[in-house]
């Protein structure tokens, strides 16, 4: 009897811990996606408005890696969106 109680107490811990550091876990890799999608659009921007050769290159280079990043944005905005309502 003892040992089920325990044995009950422990998984139920070790389920809240989990949770807990899964929340915490996506959260910082929200923000480090929403980061880095302002960066590769303040890089493509700001190259884009150059002539040069290597900014043009640099710009097309940014320009491959936003569209999974906004994929992700929008992911994380529609999964705050129901988790709000």
């Amino acid at each position: 009897m003892i040992t089920t109680i325990t044995t009950i107490t422990t998984v139920t811990t070790v389920t809240t811990v989990t949770t807990v550091a899964a929340m915490g876990i996506s959260a910082v890799i929200s923000i480090a996606a929403v980061i880095a999608l302002l960066a590769f659009l303040t890089t493509r921007e700001l190259a884009g408005a150059s002539n040069s050769n290597m900014s043009l290159r640099l710009a097309r280079l940014t320009s491959t890696g936003i569209l999974p990043l906004v994929m992700a944005f929008a992911v994380i905005l529609i999964v705050k969106i129901a988790q709000a309502l």
